[in-house]
């Protein structure tokens, strides 16, 4: 019976520990239910530099950077007291893929993740007709 009960104890101790972090769009983890949406994603047919300057403006523009990384293009903003990560990635060439994953708290926000998308989108079209 106490090794049932103790067994019984250590899964579940297990299972809150593991099902407690979600990998972030920089490679680190934070603490949060994994199980929701939090990631947008988009492909576009610019080099990375422009993706970047982009996505530095939209994020400056609707929060407070916290993150600029150039080596591996990756960046953190608090845009409406969530947590947003950008990461900008080469694909070949011609093809730059963007991601873009907001969280509040424990849940993702695929909303606020999904506008900022929309607005690294406008603005580097935007930037193209100046």
């Amino acid at each position: 019976m106490k090794i049932k009960f103790l067994s019984a104890l250590i899964f579940s101790v297990v299972l809150v520990c593991v099902s407690g972090c979600v990998g972030t769009e920089d490679g680190h983890s934070a603490a949060g239910m994994p199980f929701t949406k939090d990631t947008i994603t988009s492909r576009y047919e610019k080099p990375v530099p422009a993706l970047a300057k982009a996505t530095r403006e939209v994020l400056n523009r609707n929060g407070k950077m916290l993150v600029d990384n150039s080596v591996d293009n990756t960046f953190e903003a608090k845009v409406n007291q969530r947590t947003v990560w950008v990461k900008v990635t080469d694909l070949g060439g011609t093809v730059t893929q963007v991601s873009v994953q907001a969280r509040s708290g424990a849940t993702g926000d695929v909303d606020l993740a999904a506008e900022l998308s929309k607005q690294i989108a406008l603005q580097l079209m935007a930037s193209q007709n100046q």
